[in-house]
């Protein structure tokens, strides 16, 4: 009876344990998530005195990271080291838990707990929710960790593309220009912007004249001389019939000085400089397809990073066959399927489309699926889950950048399956004596508007016999060169007539047929299918 009563009140504090999570999840510091989890405690057991401390291995010393000091130098001979999660009891009136918890990245933090407010002692339900609280922080201190990780890769992506598309947008702008006047004064401008220069110049060389110079300032005015005699300077130069286009950059500003050019920023110079050169060629055709070689060499590099997040092995349903395939349009696309092994039997499929394609895309899908992760982990509706990636993908994402998205939970004992279709194309469900079902109950795509509308649910149920079919819309809407589409109609017609063959079959299948169909035209989308069948 003693043992009922303690799950009962254990299950009562289920949701104080997820808002406790979302809490510390939410720190922006080490520090910061301590400072939370501390307060975390003392609201749970209303205790007087609670200190914290850190260490980096387990056999250096204890750092006091509690805002509050300790009274006393003896408080220290409480804690106690211990290679797994350890908490120690004590009577005394200082004193009453001691606690170390190995981190993640292998350093060490311990608590110490003072008597509760009222005087009374832990109780086995304090004991049992305190080691919970452990696991928390624990759990969310993993997670903070990775989101760190994922935010420095994300980072390190995005200056590489910011220089990329700074590079491409000048080779654009001056791709625009005939006049070479207009041509050297927006090429000037834009080294200088580019690479923080003072000040830049080309010099024209013509040797069939005797080595006459000509020069192109920036800004208006500056006397060349005061740049070519510069203590930092850099230059990048090419040839072109008879002359010589010598480009050179002055004095590099920082925020106190200025200072000498970096190997970007020769990288940038000598791009800008071929550009230039290719416009004078040809007026810039070349140009344009090596700015889009560099371009895709970046995208493959954002395209291993996409790969790591669809499953390279989707888990086994026992009573159950499926397969999925992903096909991107470009080296990174915007498509996501995914089958979560839930526990107890239960499993998550999921298929999402995010509109646009390319990095920015490949970065919302990682958002998405680290946050079906998380939020996963509880056992919460699918609505109420919906409506917080809803929440998430807003404010992570432009405005013109959403996603659409079904989910399906489930329960492979029974056959139960709770769904949420957040503004995705129908999902189909054939039943064994041929009905067709469309599943689409919920609501907009994520990230469209935060109106606080609530997202609907659906139940259904999957018999022996019965398929379940995934997609995204770049199976329908594939066109071939006369623009004709593949259509709803003849994918629905094909899941019908082909439903009987293995899962893996008809995931070749249907990609064949949609190949067949579109010929040598180019894909114009990614390709996402996912089928279910339960034996």
């Amino acid at each position: 009876m003693v043992n009922n009563n303690l799950v009962e009140k254990l299950a009562l504090q289920v949701e104080s344990f997820q808002e406790g999570f979302e809490l510390l999840s939410k720190s922006f510091s080490f520090l910061e998530m301590v400072k939370n989890f501390l307060h975390i405690i003392r609201g749970n057991f209303i205790i007087t005195e609670i200190y914290s401390f850190h260490k980096l291995a387990n056999d250096s010393n204890w750092s006091n990271i509690s805002l509050k000091k300790i009274p006393d130098p003896s408080y220290s001979s409480f804690l106690h080291d211990s290679e797994n999660p350890s908490l120690k009891y004590f009577d005394d009136p200082r004193i009453e838990v001691s606690i170390t918890l190995p981190l993640a990245d292998k350093t060490y933090l311990g608590i110490l707990i003072g008597p509760k407010f009222d005087k009374s002692n832990f109780t086995d339900f304090d004991k049992i929710t305190l080691q919970i609280l452990l696991q928390v922080f624990d759990s969310a201190y993993k997670s903070f960790l990775n989101q760190k990780k994922e935010k420095a890769l994300i980072f390190e992506l995005n200056e590489r593309v910011l220089h990329l598309n700074n590079l491409i947008d000048a080779g654009i702008e001056i791709s625009r220009y005939d006049k070479k006047s207009d041509l050297y004064d927006i090429a000037l401008a834009r080294i200088t912007s580019m690479t923080n220069a003072s000040s830049a110049l080309i010099e024209i060389v013509k040797k069939s004249q005797n080595n006459h110079k000509r020069y192109i300032v920036f800004p208006t005015g500056i006397d060349p001389d005061k740049i070519l005699t510069s203590r930092f300077k850099m230059e990048s130069s090419f040839e072109h019939n008879d002359r010589l286009y010598n480009f050179v950059l002055s004095e590099k500003e920082t925020r106190h000085n200025t200072t000498a050019f970096n190997e970007l920023d020769k990288m940038l110079l000598d791009a800008v400089a071929r550009q230039v050169q290719v416009s004078i060629e040809n007026q810039f055709l070349n140009d344009q397809a090596i700015e889009k070689e560099k371009m895709e060499q970046e995208l493959i590099v954002a395209a291993s990073i996409q790969q790591r997040i669809l499953p390279t092995e989707l888990p086994k349903i026992a009573g159950y066959e499926f397969s999925g395939i992903n096909i991107p349009s470009k080296e990174v696309g915007g498509d996501y399927y995914n089958c979560i092994d839930l526990g107890r039997g239960k499993f998550a499929f999921i298929i999402a489309d995010v509109a646009g394609k390319g990095i920015g895309a490949a970065l919302l899908v990682s958002t998405l699926d680290a946050a079906l992760y998380s939020y996963l982990q509880f056992d919460i509706p699918l609505t109420e889950m919906s409506d917080r990636l809803n929440k998430l993908i807003y404010k992570s994402s432009p405005s013109d950048k959403y996603i659409t998205f079904f989910i399906a939970v489930l329960d492979s004992h029974t056959g139960e399956l709770d769904i949420v279709n957040a503004g995705h194309n129908p999902i189909f469900l054939l039943r064994k004596d041929g009905t067709l079902e469309k599943l689409d109950a919920g609501g907009v795509g994520l990230g469209m508007f935060d109106f606080g509308i609530p997202f609907a649910g659906q139940k259904s149920i999957i018999n022996s016999g019965d398929k379940l079919f995934l997609y995204t819309d770049g199976i329908p809407e594939a066109m071939n060169e006369q623009e004709e589409e593949f259509s709803d109609e003849r994918m629905i017609s094909f899941f019908q007539n082909n439903a009987h063959i293995s899962s893996q079959e008809f995931i070749n299948a249907l990609v064949n047929d949609v190949k067949g169909h579109t010929g040598t035209a180019p894909q114009s989308d990614d390709i996402t299918a996912l089928i279910l069948k339960k034996l």
